[in-house]
């Protein structure tokens, strides 16, 4: 029997980190109580829509699970395939990412004196329930690939406004930027808030949860 998916875990991940963010607009703080949130909801493998799971064979993809509606943070599902990266790039605003299934590595780059980048230690893995930060505070340009050439990986990652709509760049590793927009992949957004198919359990069992 396929059990439910339980989107509940999804919809109290929201509304936690809404109530974060009403209470704080201070970016350590919103990292560091973040992060809590979103290993909470990678630590469990049983909500994410088959809808916003899908590899391509060409490239990774990044789904829209949740734009918040004053754009003050969104939720989106990087979809690695095996072998697949991205290139040398930066964010502009705070962001989180969580690993829900597979690995992925996260090599950050800082400029030299002569403007070049060149990688800043050695890579960072993240295994499932792990949780990494990047903001322009922290460390904003990174490259990031699938830890696998023979499966999917799955990241959960939240940034600080609209991402799909946030001017950013990519980077030779001479230095030299090119704006790009990422936009979504999105062919339609996962529908987490139909209550109608659900056991009344799931909801009740997460309100006792309070938010870091």
């Amino acid at each position: 029997m396929t059990h439910p998916l339980r989107y509940d875990r999804f919809r109290q991940f929201v509304g936690d980190l809404a109530e974060l963010l009403d209470r704080t607009s201070s970016e350590p703080e919103v990292l560091e109580h973040g992060a809590v949130l979103l290993q909470r909801l990678v630590s469990h493998d049983d909500w994410l829509p088959e809808i916003a799971a899908q590899p391509d064979p060409q490239r990774y993809q990044q789904f829209l699970l949740h734009a918040d509606a004053r754009q003050r943070f969104s939720v989106v599902s990087f979809i690695w395939g095996p072998g697949q990266s991205t290139p040398i790039h930066d964010h502009r605003v705070w962001g989180l990412i969580g690993m829900l299934r597979g690995a992925e590595f996260s090599q950050g780059f800082s400029r030299t004196a002569d403007g070049r980048l060149a990688p800043e230690g050695a890579p960072i893995r993240l295994g499932p329930g792990q949780v990494a930060a990047v903001s322009p505070s922290v460390g904003d340009i990174h490259q990031v690939s699938n830890a696998f050439d023979d499966r999917v990986s799955i990241s959960i990652h939240v940034y600080g406004a609209n991402i799909g709509a946030v001017q950013r760049a990519v980077y030779s590793e001479n230095g030299e930027g090119k704006p790009f927009i990422s936009g979504y992949s999105n062919a339609g957004i996962p529908n987490f808030w139909d209550l109608s198919k659900e056991p009344a359990s799931n909801e009740s069992s997460f309100k006792e949860r309070s938010p870091a």
